[in-house]
C-alpha cells in the first residue's frame, strides 16, 4: 500500500515487513488517489487520521480486502496510528476476517480488544454463526451476557440461527425468554427467526403461535411458517398458509415457491404444481437452481419422468439434491432401470452421493429384481462410507428379500450390530414375503428379548408372514397383542387379518371381522375378501365385496379382473362377458401378464405365447419336451385355470404357453445344469403353472424361484415353499 511506504516508521517494521509484490495494484491505486486528494485539500488532512474521514478510509480498505495479509497490513497501520482501540474499525476488522472465513484471526482480534461493546460482540458472534460454528456462537453469547453487555436486535438473529441448527428446543425456549426480557418481543426480524427456529426444531405449533402474534408480517414471516409446515410434513397446512398469504396480497419470493412446490409434491397435486410452475415462469425465476430442483422433484414424483429429466438436463452441473430428486423419482414411478443407470452415471462422474442417493438406488435395485445387480449394490455400499449406515443397510435387507435371496438379506441383518425397530421389521417382512412364518415369529421374539419394541410396520410383516404360511391362530394372537404396545391397527393390519382368515377358508369369520371394525374398511380390506372369495369360489360374498370396491375405487382395473376371474372359475361365462363390457364402458384395460427371468445379470421378459425372442424355436421345443415329460409322470393340467370359455384341448395348449412356463424353458436352455432360475411375474401365478413348475423342478434337478404379485415361491425337488398355500 502506497501510504505504508510514505509514512513508514520504525514501529511499522516491528510488526510487518511488506514487499510491493504482495500488494494488489487496485489497492495501491486507491491509496494513491486518497493521498493525492489529501494533497489538494491539506486543510482536511490534518484531522483525517483521527476523524470521521480516517474511519471511513480504513473501513473502505477493510471492505475491499481479499486476503488475510491485507487485514494484517491494515491492522499494523492501525497500531502505528494509535487506532487499535477504535471500536468501529476493530469491529470492521473482525467482520472482514469473518467474510474471508478467517475465524481464528477474528477471534485473535477480538481477544486483543479491551472492553468490547455490543457491536464487537455481535461481530464475533456473527463470525461463528456464519462459519457454522453454532456451539461456539452460543458460548460467545453466554460470555457476552456474563460480562454484563446486553444483546440488541442484531445479536439474536445469529443466536437463533445457532439454536435452529443445533435443534436444541430447551435452549431455544431459554433464548426466547431472554428476547422478551430484553424487549425484542415485537421485533419482526427477531420474531421471524423464532418462527424458523421452532419450525426447524419440529415444534410447528409453537412457531404458529409466534407467527400469529406478529403485528407486521413480512415475506420472510410468511416464508418461514410455510417452509416450517412443509418441512414438518404438514403439506396441507403449508398450502393453506400460502392461500392466506396470497389473500393478504403478499407476493411470494423464490424461497416460498420452493416450499409450496414441495407441498404440492408431497400431496401429488400435479395440476396445482403446474399452475405454480407457470407462476415461476412469469416471475422470471425458472433458472433459479432451488426451483429447478423442486420442479424436478414434483414432476418425477408425479410420474412425469420425461419432464423431470428435461429440468435435470437443464443444469450443467446438477448438485446432489438434483441427482437425488431424479433418481428417487425414477425409482418410485416404475423406472427402476433408469434410476440405476443414472446412479451409475453419477458415480462414474466422481460425484459423491449422500445416503439419500444410495437408498434410492438400493430401492431401484429392489424393483429391478436382479440378484446380480443387488450384489453389485451391496458391494458398492460395503466399500463406501455408507457401510455402517443403518438406513442404507435396512434398504439392502429389503432389496435382497425382494430379489429372492432371503439368506443374503439375513447376512446383511446379522452383520449389523446396531439394529433399530425398522431394521428388525424389514427382516421380518422379508421372511413374510417368502412365506417363512415361523422364522418371522422367532425373529420377533428375539427382537423383544433385545429390548426393541415393535411398531405398526413390525406387525404388518408378522401378519403377512402368518397369512402366507397358514398360521391362523398365531396371526390372530399377534393381531390382538398390538394393544399391549398401544398400537392402533390400521386398514393394512385389518386387511392382513381378513386375508389370513379368508385364505384359510374362514370366509364367514372374515366378513364378521370386517363388520366389527372400529374404522371404515378401506380398499385393501375389501380387496382381501374378494381375493379369498376367488380362491374358494364364493360368488355371493365376492359380489358383495366387489360392490364395495367399485364404490370406493371405481377405476381400478384389478377389482374388475378379480371379479371376472371369480366368475370364470365358477364357469359363469355370461357374467364374465358382462364385466368385460363394463370395463370397456369405463375405458379400463386388463394389465398384460408377463414374466421376467434373469440370465447372467440380464433380464428377459416374456408374454403369454411369446414367440418374439430370437431363440423362440429352441424355447418352444423345450416347452414341448417338458410337457411330454410331465404327462409321462402323470401330470394332469388344471384346466380351470383358463379364464376363457374354450374346449379342453384349447385350454391345455393355452396353459402350457403361460409366460412363466416360457421363462422356465428359456432359463433351462440358457444356463448350465443345476443353476437356480429366478423369475418374476407381475400377476398372481395360476394353479396349473404352480403345479407344473413344482414337478419341473424335480425333473430337471433345479431350484426355481418365482416371485408373483403376492409372494415368493421356492420350487425344489417337486415341492414349493408355500406348501400349496398362497
Amino acid at each position: 500500500m502506497a501510504w505504508i511506504f510514505f509514512s513508514l516508521s520504525p514501529l511499522t517494521a516491528k510488526y510487518r515487513k511488506v514487499t510491493t509484490s504482495e500488494i494488489p495494484t487496485w489497492l495501491v491505486l486507491k491509496c494513491v488517489k486518497y493521498i493525492c486528494s489529501s494533497a489538494l485539500h491539506p486543510e482536511h488532512s490534518v484531522n483525517r487520521d483521527r476523524g470521521v474521514n480516517s474511519d471511513s478510509f480504513y473501513a473502505s480498505l477493510i471492505d475491499n480486502s481479499t486476503h488475510k495479509r491485507h487485514l494484517d497490513q491494515i491492522h499494523n497501520q492501525l497500531l502505528v496510528s494509535g487506532l487499535q482501540h477504535n471500536g468501529f474499525l476493530m469491529t470492521k476488522l473482525v467482520n472482514g476476517s469473518s467474510n474471508l472465513a478467517q475465524i481464528c484471526y477474528a477471534r485473535k482480534l477480538f481477544d486483543g480488544f479491551c472492553f468490547p461493546d455490543v457491536f464487537m460482540w455481535n461481530a464475533i458472534i456473527r463470525s461463528y454463526s456464519r462459519n457454522n460454528m453454532f456451539r461456539d456462537t452460543i458460548d460467545m453469547y453466554r460470555w457476552m451476557r456474563w460480562t454484563g453487555v446486553h444483546p440488541d436486535g442484531f445479536t439474536f438473529p445469529y443466536v437463533l440461527k445457532a439454536c435452529t441448527e443445533l435443534l436444541d428446543f430447551g435452549l431455544s425456549c431459554l433464548i426466547h425468554g431472554q428476547i422478551i426480557r430484553y424487549g425484542f418481543g415485537s421485533d419482526v426480524f427477531v420474531q421471524n427467526g423464532l418462527v424458523a427456529m421452532y419450525a426447524k426444531c419440529g415444534r410447528i405449533s409453537v412457531a404458529k403461535v409466534v407467527f400469529d402474534g406478529l403485528y407486521h408480517r413480512t415475506i420472510v414471516s410468511w416464508t418461514s411458517i410455510i417452509s416450517g409446515y412443509a418441512q414438518n410434513g404438514e403439506s396441507m397446512e403449508a398450502l393453506r398458509m400460502f392461500s392466506q398469504m396470497r389473500n393478504a396480497d403478499v407476493k411470494p419470493d423464490w424461497i416460498a415457491l420452493v416450499s409450496i412446490l414441495r407441498a404440492y409434491t408431497d400431496v401429488d397435486d400435479l395440476e396445482q404444481g403446474r399452475s405454480l410452475h407457470g407462476c415461476v415462469i412469469k416471475m422470471g425465476l425458472e433458472d433459479e437452481p432451488d426451483l429447478l430442483i423442486s420442479l424436478t422433484a414434483l414432476y418425477a414424483k408425479c410420474g412425469m419422468a420425461t419432464v423431470a429429466r428435461y429440468f435435470f438436463d437443464q443444469m450443467k452441473t446438477p448438485n446432489v439434491i438434483m441427482w437425488n430428486a431424479m433418481i428417487s423419482g425414477y425409482a418410485k414411478n416404475g423406472h427402476a432401470e433408469e434410476a440405476v443407470h443414472l446412479f451409475r452415471d453419477m458415480i462414474s462422474r466422481n460425484i459423491k452421493p449422500d445416503s439419500v442417493t444410495v437408498r434410492s438406488a438400493v430401492i431401484a435395485s429392489a424393483h429391478v429384481g436382479s440378484l446380480k445387480l443387488a450384489q453389485w449394490m451391496d458391494d458398492y455400499v460395503s466399500n463406501s462410507t455408507f457401510g455402517s449406515c443403518i438406513f442404507v443397510n435396512t434398504a439392502l435387507i429389503d432389496m435382497y428379500a425382494k430379489c429372492g435371496s432371503v439368506e443374503s438379506a439375513r447376512m446383511v441383518f446379522d452383520r449389523n450390530s446396531d439394529k433399530d425397530v425398522v431394521m428388525w421389521s424389514a427382516m421380518i417382512m422379508g421372511y413374510g414375503l417368502h412365506g417363512q412364518g415361523w422364522e418371522a415369529i422367532n425373529l420377533y421374539t428375539a427382537m423383544k428379548q433385545t429390548g426393541v419394541f415393535p411398531n405398526d410396520v413390525t406387525f404388518v410383516g408378522l401378519l403377512t408372514a402368518c397369512n402366507h404360511s397358514g398360521l391362523v391362530k398365531e396371526g390372530w394372537k399377534l393381531f390382538h397383542s398390538m394393544k399391549d404396545f398401544e398400537i392402533e391397527p390400521r386398514n393394512e393390519h385389518y386387511s392382513c387379518v381378513v386375508d389370513l382368515l379368508g385364505r384359510a377358508g374362514y370366509l364367514g369369520q372374515a366378513c364378521a371381522f370386517i363388520m366389527k371394525m372400529p374404522i371404515e374398511p378401506g380398499v385393501s380390506v375389501w380387496g382381501a375378501l374378494l381375493s379369498a372369495c376367488k380362491i374358494h369360489r364364493c360368488v355371493t360374498l365376492g359380489e358383495y365385496a366387489a360392490k364395495k370396491l367399485f364404490s370406493l375405487d371405481p377405476y381400478n382395473t384389478g377389482h374388475y379382473v378379480q371379479l371376472s376371474n371369480l366368475y370364470a372359475s365358477s364357469r359363469l361365462w355370461d357374467r364374465v362377458a358382462h364385466i368385460r363390457v363394463l370395463m370397456r364402458e369405463k375405458g379400463l384395460n386388463k394389465d398384460l401378464g408377463y414374466s421376467v427371468i434373469e440370465i447372467n445379470g440380464k433380464l428377459q421378459a416374456f408374454h403369454v405365447g411369446d414367440k418374439s425372442h430370437p431363440m423362440a424355436n429352441e424355447i418352444f421345443n423345450e416347452l414341448q419336451i417338458l410337457e411330454r415329460r410331465l404327462k409321462e409322470i402323470g401330470f394332469v393340467p388344471h384346466t380351470e385355470s383358463v379364464l376363457h370359455d374354450l374346449n379342453y384341448e384349447e385350454k391345455e395348449e393355452n396353459l402350457s404357453f403361460h409366460s412363466e412356463r416360457i421363462a422356465v424353458a428359456y432359463g433351462l436352455i440358457s444356463t448350465a445344469p443345476g443353476t437356480t432360475l429366478r423369475i418374476t411375474k407381475n400377476l398372481r401365478a395360476c394353479v396349473n403353472c404352480h403345479s407344473a413348475i413344482k414337478l419341473i423342478s424335480k425333473l430337471v434337478q433345479r431350484e426355481i424361484i418365482v416371485r408373483d404379485a403376492n409372494r415368493f415361491h421356492h420350487f425344489k425337488d417337486g415341492l414349493c415353499s408355500c406348501r400349496d398355500y398362497w
